[in-house]
Parts: structure tokens; sequence; C-alpha cells
């Protein structure tokens, strides 16, 4: 334990505190539990856990600390941080207080050396480190044993990560109890975060204790935003939503952030803004990292009226005089939006908080719990996979041999690999041997879990009651009272009125149809491993030329129109007429766009002469009847069908893993002799119709086939994509 004077200490850290704000000395005082966290981690070397609002100033409480500590001869504070926007505007905010901070994560490869080197040399002040590297083999094994060993401070950011009981558990958050255990005695760490309920908190308390041989301190203070007025806009669909956005967004006060709950939802809504004359950007996990940061400055230095966000800008973007957050659509959890809008307000009196909740939301929550932890078969399997192998298998090598798409294997892997079955080292993942044990009772209780928290933000958009109110019970604050502020309790600020040209124009984009399918090009990896020949690019006489597909699943225009039709337990039936008119529309704007058909330009592509389904054992009436008036709209005679063969009917194909896949899809489908005997008489290319494409691998094989089979081209049209 230090023997400081106590108000030594306070003077030392208020000093500070100046220095951060940019506040002249004796203007700045931290809060009395700031000074309680702070106290706690330099003069006690105790482990705390701060739970606080969002603006209330949780980094001032470890870059203060950090100062004061380094000043005492203290190793370095490692702050695990799981945002990179979180990480570059931490790196400014502690240059301002006269502190180094430099950062380890997956934008900067080409300086982690130079960072090592540095925190070697005694150089650096702070490292933020990703959650991600806790875990990567070089780092864990070399870099970390000796960073733990040197470590002044422990800081782990937006905490509710480790506990599962949390709405945004990361499995590599939970690796955060090794280096707890092998932190030298007298250590200090703190954990941070605005978005935890008291089960969370005690849960994560009992984690931070690790090790430590005491309790950690837990403040937890008041969630209420006196900044926020909270309200909820009910709108009839995505073009009133749209429409207005575009009418009300200059009158929302400074700038903001637009959530939007899909990629292909943030990229429509910036598209039609823009076309509305508004500066916006769009910001999600697709966003090129250099786009990224551009997107971050640009709104900080409010050159845009807002970013067009999915929850990849969520955790960590500190602006403080951020004037609005709106939601085109509820997430599925009360504390994830607490969370959200807590970006605003946090340096101005007054911003606004609004929610345009969707009919489409729980098709999108949905989807979203449909990748959760996979099933035990799985797990098992991967498990035997690895055992099996005398060798470690990386992710491209072990994908083909296991049913699940690559993200969803490296996410079950880190959690095996924190419940210590699989090991990852340098060239894959191996199996320790170690038993593992399907925790069925877990998974269901987030499973309840995540329905009890839809099912609150559903009572959100519909309580009568205050809004922060709720917000603050549904993160078991007990100081919870009216606010005064929202507009159930002061009325509401926005009314439903809006342009009709701006409906109109909403309306139009949403409705317009087409998006262009890529065509596959590249063999997926590890076929010949799982007995199919196929390697290395897809030789060109076997690939299609590109396609067109109706809309995005995931998209607010025709998605929501295509979801209920294509959703799994919906009734087969022929083709819709408005879906049928919205095709054929596709069609003729693809024959006259550039390189089409009907456009007219030299080497334009040949117009289809026929057309061929790919037969399909879950919507046999939906597809045959759209190629069938499909063929009778264009003149072209109606071939046929791509076929299953007879022994394959029954048999399960994968629909998340590719070489699974292609191997299922390689074995089953046939061309069936009376279509290859047209296919060779044809003076053109074949028009091949489907109702759905997720990861593309039934367009390519069947595509391969009809070309094998003599087909002179194909062009792939379906009704909906995944992405």
């Amino acid at each position: 334990m230090e023997h400081t004077n106590p108000g030594d200490l306070r003077a030392a850290a208020d000093a500070v505190l100046a220095r951060l704000v940019g506040a002249p000395d004796g203007t700045a005082r931290l809060r009395e539990d700031q000074w309680r966290a702070i106290e706690a981690l330099v003069a006690h070397r105790r482990r705390a856990l701060v739970v606080q609002r969002t603006g209330w100033g949780k980094s001032a409480v470890y870059f203060v600390a950090t100062a004061l500590l380094r000043a005492r001869g203290s190793g370095p504070t490692v702050i695990v941080s799981p945002l990179l926007a979180l990480m570059r505007n931490q790196v400014d905010a502690a240059a301002r207080a006269g502190i180094h901070a430099r950062t380890i994560n997956s934008s900067n490869t080409e300086e982690w050396e130079t960072v090592q080197a540095e925190v070697a040399a005694g150089n650096v002040d702070v490292l933020l480190v990703s959650p991600e590297r806790l875990n990567n083999p070089d780092f864990r094994d070399q870099v970390l044993p000796a960073l733990s060993a040197a470590t002044g401070l422990l800081v782990v950011d937006e905490a509710h990560c480790i506990s599962d009981w949390g709405h945004d558990f990361r499995p590599d958050y939970r690796r955060l109890r090794t280096m707890l255990t092998e932190l030298p005695a007298g250590v200090p760490v703190l954990a941070t975060t605005a978005t935890a309920n008291a089960r969370v908190t005690a849960d994560v308390a009992e984690q931070l204790g690790t090790g430590s041989g005491s309790d950690a301190l837990v403040l937890r203070g008041p969630l209420n935003r006196e900044s926020l007025s909270l309200g909820v806009l009910h709108l009839p669909d995505a073009a009133h939503r749209l429409a207005w956005l575009a009418d009300h967004l200059d009158r929302l006060p400074g700038s903001g952030i637009v959530y939007t709950l899909t990629v292909a939802a943030a990229e429509e809504v910036t598209a039609f803004l823009r076309q509305r004359g508004h500066t916006v950007a769009s910001y999600t996990g697709r966003t090129e990292d250099a786009d990224r940061r551009q997107a971050e400055e640009d709104l900080l230095a409010n050159r845009v009226k807002a970013l067009v966000a999915t929850s990849a800008l969520g955790m960590g973007f500190d602006k403080p005089d951020l004037g609005f957050v709106v939601h085109l659509g509820s997430p599925s959890s009360p504390i994830a939006y607490y969370q959200q809008v807590g970006r605003a307000g946090r340096g101005v009196a007054q911003a606004e908080v609004l929610l345009l909740p969707g009919r489409e939301d729980q098709a999108i929550w949905d989807y979203f719990a449909s990748v959760a932890f996979p099933r035990e078969e799985l797990v098992r399997r991967t498990i035997d996979v690895l055992s099996a192998s005398d060798r470690p298998l990386s992710l491209p090598a072990l994908e083909p041999l296991v049913e699940l798409r690559r993200s969803r294997l490296e996410t079950m892997l880190k959690v095996l690999d924190v419940d210590g079955s699989v090991r990852r080292v340098k060239g894959g993942w191996v199996a320790t041997g170690e038993p593992w044990v399907y925790d069925t009772e877990r998974y269901a209780r987030v499973a309840k879990q995540r329905d009890a928290e839809q099912q609150a933000m559903r009572d959100y958009a519909t309580t009568s009651g205050c809004r922060m109110k709720f917000l603050q019970l549904q993160l078991d604050d007990e100081t919870a009272a009216p606010c005064g502020r929202c507009d159930n309790c002061a009325g509401p600020r926005f009314t439903a009125e809006m342009s009709p040209a701006s409906l109109a124009a909403a309306r139009g984009e949403l409705h317009r149809a087409g998006v262009e399918v890529e065509p596959r090009r590249m063999w997926p990896t590890g076929l010949p491993a799982v007995g199919v020949e196929l390697k290395g690019r897809i030789p060109a006489q076997e690939q299609a030329f590109p396609g067109r597909a109706l809309g995005r699943l995931s998209d607010i225009g025709w998605g929501n129109r295509l979801r209920p039709m294509l959703a799994e337990q919906a009734p087969d039936g022929p083709v819709p007429d408005d879906v049928l008119d919205a095709v054929v529309g596709v069609l003729a704007d693809w024959a006259k766009g550039p390189g089409g058909w009907a456009s007219g330009e030299p080497g334009a592509a040949p117009r289809p002469a026929a057309v061929v389904t790919v037969a399909s054992r879950a919507r046999p009436q939906l597809v045959e009847s759209l190629g069938r008036r499909i063929a009778e709209v264009g003149r072209m005679p109606m071939l046929g069908s791509v076929t299953y063969a007879p022994e394959a009917l029954d048999v399960r194909i994968s629909r998340t893993n590719s070489a699974q896949r292609v191997r299922g899809l390689d074995a089953a489908l046939t061309v069936p002799p009376a279509v290859a005997r047209e296919l060779v008489s044809l003076d053109g290319p074949v028009l091949l119709v489907d109702d759905f494409s997720d990861s593309g691998w039934t367009l390519a094989m069947a595509t391969r086939l009809l070309r094998r089979a003599g087909a002179k081209g194909v062009f792939p049209l379906v009704l909906a994509v995944a992405g």
C-alpha cells in the first residue's frame, strides 16, 4: 500500500484531469466516484469495477491513474479495448494529458514489432490491445507473459463482454481470466462498462477477483442521462421511415448517428439520403478501415450531418457534442439500445434520441439468433477432426471437414479454446485431449434471456411510461425515476408529417429492383480433402455470366416483401404477380444496361435463348412458375430443370459450409438428357432461374453442369440473395 498523503494524491489527480480535458489547473475536479476508483487503484492497488453511464468519464479514471502510477515507477497500463474507433479516440485523449499511448490491433500489423520494442524500452505509458490479440499464438506465448509481468495497471474496457449473461458476450474476453490469474500481486485492475445489469455486474466482479485474494471494489452509479430526450415514432413502413428521415434530418440538432440493423440497410439509407441532398456517410462492418477512419474524422469535424451505421459503431466512438441518435429499426436488446444512444449528449445540454421501429425487426433478430453457438454434434465433429489430425489445422484446412461457415467456426473454436478442449497454435488449431461438455443449460439460459430482451425492446417501443426509467430498470438501476424529458413525460417533439415528394422518392427507391449477382470464380479450399478433385480457379468456360437478383433479404425494400415469402416455414405457391412484374422489370433494365443484350453496344452479351430452372425441394411451385412465366414473357422455350438425382432427394446438403456444399451438390445435381439435347441446339445462352442464392454455390454447380452439357453461356436470375 502506498503512503502518499491523500490530499497530495487528490491534488495531483485533479491536475492530470485538467490536462486531459484541456482546462486550466484548478478548474477541473474529479467526480467523487472517479476519485474513489483512482484512490483504490493507485493508493491501495485494488481491483475495481466501475459501472457508470456513458459520458460519465470512465476513461478519465484510467488515464489519471496511469499518470499517477507511472510517476511512481509502475509499468505501462494495458487497456483491452474492443473497437478501433475507441482506440483511436483514446490515443488522442491520452496525448492531451502527456501520456504516450500505442495500439496493437488488426489495422496496424506493420507497427507491432516497433510498438513492442517501445514497450520493452519503457517508452510507452499506455498500450491498447484488442481482445483478439490475447489469443494470437505469438502474442499470447511471446509478448503476453512479459507484458503481464511488467504491467502497472490492467484496464478492461466494455467489461460486460466478459460475461455470457451480457448482451454482447465475446469469447476472446474470456481469455482475460487467465491474464488476471497470472498478474503479479499488487497490480491494480480496472474494469469499466455502462451496460451491465445487476447479474452481469456480479459476474464480472467475481471474475475480476480471480487470483487477487480479495473482492473487487464495485462503484455503480445512476444511469439516467439528463441530456437525452428519448422518443419513439411509429410509422407504417420502411418508405415512410426513409421519407420522414429525409425531411427531418436537417432539423435534428448538430450532427449524429443513424443506426440500421443490417449492412444492406445502412447502404440503402445512405444512398437515399445523399440523393435527397444530405451529407452522410456509411459505417458498417463491410467498410474498409481507411474509409472508417475518414468517416469518423468527418463526423468529429461536423463535415457530415450523420453517419449511417450498424452496430460496428456501437462502442467507443467519442464525440461529446453528438446531437442525435436515430434508429431505423429496433436493436434486439434494451441494454444494447441504451449503449448506442449513449453516444449522444455527452457534452451538450440536450440531444435527441428517436426510435423508428419496423415490422421486419423480428425477422432480422431471428436471423442473427440463428447463427449462434452451433449444435452439439457439430462441435464434437470439429473436436474429433482436430484429434485425428497429426498437425495443426488452419481455418481453411478445417472448414471443408466440418459443416460450419468460417466465421461461426472461428467463434466456436475460441469458445472451445477458453474451455480448454482446443488450443490455437502457430499453424492453426489442435485438440488438447481435455474432455468437453456441451453446456446445454448455459445455452438454453442465454436463449431464454435473448427472448426476454426482445420482448423488453417491444415493450419499450409501446410503453406509456417514462422511457428513460424503463431503460434504467432494464439495467437494474434502483435510482430510476421519471425523467421529465421523454415523449411520454413531456409530450412528443416530432410528428409523423412528411412531404409527398419525399414519400414518393422513398417508395421509388425501395421499389427499385435489381441487385447484381457476382458469379463464383474460385473453388473453395480443401475440396480434395473431402473427395472432390476441384481446386483453384473455376475455368472460364464453366463460369456463369454476372447475374441478377430482385433484391437482398437483408434490405428494407424488396427484402421486406421477399423475406416472408422465402422463410423456411412459408407455404409454397405460384410466383405472385407483383413479384413477377418486378422481375420482368429487372430483366428489362439488365438487357438495356451496360453490356446488356439490348444495349446496342459493341460486344454486348448475347440475348438468352431459353430458360432453365434449378429444381427446388422446398418451393417447387414457386420456382417452376417463375421460370415458366419468364419464358412466356420473353418468348423463350422453357427447357426444364437442373434436377436432383433420385438418390439425393432426401440427402441434406450443407447451407453453411462452402466445401461441404460443393461436395453435396456435385453428387446431387444432374442435367436430364432431354434438357442436354436441347442445350446443344440453342443459338445463345440460357437464363438459369432459382428462388434464392446464399453462398452462390448452387448457381455455380448448376452452371458448370449446363456448360459441360453444351450451354453457350448461363445468366443466373434469382428472387433474392442473402447479403
